[in-house]
């Protein structure tokens, strides 16, 4: 029996307001990740003894240009994927509402899918190589990641199953019952944790200088920590994927998981140039 029920914050979903514009904290997170994540990899771009000679995939400016590029594949690649991977049924029937992207209800899968293909785009348009831009963008996704998941919290979606543990939390649109905050959960493994893996791997294991390692692990510990958060999170109501204990959001994850794999065994199976 759940000893403690600790309400949920009262916090604005609107940032601020410019007359009648209003800024939500939704979209600054987006905005702040992405800001933080060009840094860091600029920062990356920028020490060049992380990577294989000494020489960076391609020059810290070029780096303007890939956070135009994924910030649009995230985006539209993050709507279309919560319409097609996650309530088809909903927006079939309010096509208006696909539109509507400040209310939430982005798909981390469908970000995925369409920034790995912009990635390769970018690569082949500017002649870099694949492997290491992958590389680049996954050592900075956690502060995306993080701050995404943090934005679902405020939102007050996504939250987690009833609890009967010794904490719970109360959602204002949960039902009067306490929940796991599991947003919560993933802003930590999904972002801090794998901020840490990562570090590790570039700074002190010389994770860069073997293209796709570090997107391998990246793929890898996401796939994980997202599988282990789905046991404590709330399932969409309906979806073919929902079998038994198991929720299209580990049944989505499994690909990735096998492809990080793979990346990981061909980057140590390479040596460096």
């Amino acid at each position: 029996m759940t000893v403690f029920a600790i309400p949920f914050p009262e916090i604005d979903p609107v940032a601020f307001s410019l007359g009648p514009v209003s800024v939500k904290w939704y979209g600054l997170s987006y905005m702040a990740g992405l800001l933080l994540g060009w840094q860091y990899a600029r920062s990356l771009l920028g020490n060049h003894r992380l990577w294989d000679n000494n020489q960076p995939p391609m020059d810290m400016d070029r780096a303007d240009d890939l956070l135009v590029y994924l910030a649009l594949a995230i985006i539209v690649g993050g709507r279309l994927g919560q319409v097609l991977l996650y309530d088809p049924g909903f927006y079939l029937a309010n096509p208006a509402e696909i539109f509507k992207v400040w209310k939430g209800g982005m798909s981390f899968h469908g970000a995925l899918i369409a920034t790995g293909l912009m990635l390769i785009y970018f690569a082949r348009k500017f002649q870099v190589p694949a492997l290491s831009i992958m590389d680049l963008s996954a050592a900075a996704a956690p502060f995306g990641l993080f701050l995404g998941r943090i934005a679902n919290f405020i939102n007050s979606e996504h939250w987690g199953r009833t609890t009967d543990a010794a904490v719970g939390m109360v959602f204002p649109n949960g039902g009067p019952l306490p929940r796991h905050p599991s947003q919560l959960y993933e802003a930590v493994l999904e972002g801090l944790v794998m901020f840490v893996i990562l570090r590790i791997l570039t700074h002190s294991f010389g994770g860069l200088k073997r293209p796709g390692l570090i997107a391998g692990a990246w793929l890898v510990w996401y796939a994980i920590a997202r599988s282990i958060c789905e046991f404590f999170r709330e399932p969409e109501t309906v979806h073919a994927l929902n079998l038994g204990p198991f929720t299209a959001g580990q049944f989505y994850s499994l690909p990735m998981f096998l492809l990080g794999v793979y990346f990981i065994y061909r980057a140590r199976s390479t040596p460096p140039a």
